[in-house]
């Protein structure tokens, strides 16, 4: 059997680890009053379950041979983590956008993990379009790898996918009129989504003054005392230092006006996600930034030659070896108290898809798009010349690809099984907390310690 024949098969351990006690485990360096919000969004659907179990398939792939070729990841590659933002140019561009679980490791970690999540997206769809939307994906990483192994390392790093080169990362421009169409509308309607239309969803107007709105427990307001003030300008004081001098003048101009906790996601929620309202010259100058807690990778464990001292800055660093531009406002804020916390704008011209919205002519496409992406993102940490050798010229990877997909989106579907059937025993809960407690159970969480 050769290396991709080896890379396209799955089959479960003997010994492999319980995938509720893991997501369990998980819970334990959460906040556990917003643990069942988790659970909730995550027994929505076969999509939703795999979003949140990022970790279920880490302890997959970590034991299993791999192909040695290292590039910065992703660590969860899937169709939803990837989409439209604003570079700090004001450019919008379609790229990865998730980084919480980013570590070096094996490329094919991603693509196996990016190419499952379109078998589980296509799955009430006819056989021929989940086999083609699975193929496509493979397909695009493969050739864009290939025409990267071409470029020089420069051209390689800024090679951007805009709205003028969607085509180049499919396969001889296959994008549809229709699929072009959508996606165009995707980076028109990115562009509507500034940080004005944040502060508008966010906030309230009180007494001529923006403040954020109070709805727990998805948005709570917290308090500002002196001390807790005191504390909160003393770490962003400490996350400016992580900035370019230019983007440190530009946030010496705010100052903070108030603070708050949102819940985002669906594997993300029961970590910290704070958001800063700051203002600047006046009350219509005004920008929001979040202030989101980094934890272990999901996939550490299983690369032990990688180490991350500081996961908030494993986590800016890992976003910016792989994204063509990064949030001019990026950067991490390591606190006395052990916890861990990186910086960005919230909601800044970022936009998904719908993918259940699109025809199957559509996902394919989308599927080309991210395959595409997902390689020049590789190409930018890792050796594409490699890459592009190992898996070869002809569709062996493709078909190795769409063999791993169908068998692990089989696994994570018995995976969802048994968590829904652990959601019907109430040995997990779905029970939303009581609002009345959200800020309350923050505070006694330690939430509130940034230093």
């Amino acid at each position: 059997m050769n290396d991709l024949a080896i890379l396209g098969t799955f089959v479960p351990a003997p010994n492999r680890l319980d995938p509720i006690a893991t997501l369990i485990a998980q819970g334990e360096h959460r906040v556990p009053t917003l643990l069942p919000i988790r659970y909730s969004r995550m027994s929505q659907s076969a999509f939703s379950f795999y979003r949140g179990s990022a970790a279920l398939m880490a302890n997959d792939l970590g034991p299993r041979p791999n192909s040695g070729l290292h590039v910065q990841l992703c660590g969860d590659a899937h169709l939803g983590n990837f989409g439209i933002f604003a570079t700090a140019d004001r450019r919008t561009i379609f790229d990865v956008n998730d980084f919480d679980e980013t570590f070096p490791g094996p490329f094919e970690w991603d693509v196996q993990r990016m190419v499952t999540s379109f078998a589980i997206a296509a799955a009430n769809r006819s056989a021929e379009c989940q086999e083609d939307v699975i193929h496509a994906g493979a397909e695009a990483y493969r050739l864009s790898m290939a025409t990267f192994a071409t470029l020089t390392f420069v051209d390689t790093w800024y090679f951007r996918v805009d709205a003028k080169s969607l085509r180049e990362v499919t396969k001889s421009g296959a994008l549809s009129e229709s699929g072009m169409a959508r996606m165009n509308k995707g980076f028109n309607a990115a562009e509507k989504r500034d940080q004005w239309s944040a502060i508008m969803k966010l906030t309230v107007e009180v007494d001529g003054q923006r403040q954020f709105v109070n709805n727990p427990p998805l948005v709570v307001r917290l308090s500002l005392g002196e001390g807790v003030m005191d504390s909160i300008n003393r770490a962003f004081d400490r996350y400016k230092k992580t900035l370019l001098c230019d983007r440190r003048i530009l946030l010496d101009r705010y100052h903070i006006v108030d603070f708050g906790h949102k819940v985002v996601g669906v594997g993300s929620i029961g970590l910290l996600a704070y958001i800063v309202l700051l203002q600047g010259r006046d009350a219509n100058d005004l920008l929001v930034l979040q202030v989101k807690q980094a934890i272990e990778s999901v996939l550490e464990p299983w690369v032990p030659s990688s180490t991350s001292e500081s996961h908030s800055k494993r986590v800016t660093d890992g976003q910016r070896n792989i994204q063509a531009a990064t949030d001019a406002f990026l950067g991490w804020i390591d606190g006395d108290g052990g916890k861990s916390y990186y910086v960005r704008q919230l909601r800044d011209k970022k936009w998904s898809p719908d993918v259940d919205s699109f025809s199957d002519e559509d996902l394919v496409a989308y599927a080309q798009i991210c395959g595409g992406a997902l390689a020049r993102a590789h190409a930018r940490s890792g050796n594409a010349g490699e890459i592009s050798s190992f898996i070869g010229s002809d569709t062996s990877f493709d078909i190795a690809m769409h063999d791993f997909a169908v068998s692990y989106a089989r696994q994570s579907r018995a995976d969802y099984s048994e968590f829904l059937g652990a959601v019907s025993t109430g040995a997990i809960s779905v029970d939303e907390p009581d609002s009345a407690l959200s800020e309350i159970s923050l505070l006694n969480d330690g939430a509130f310690n940034l230093t």
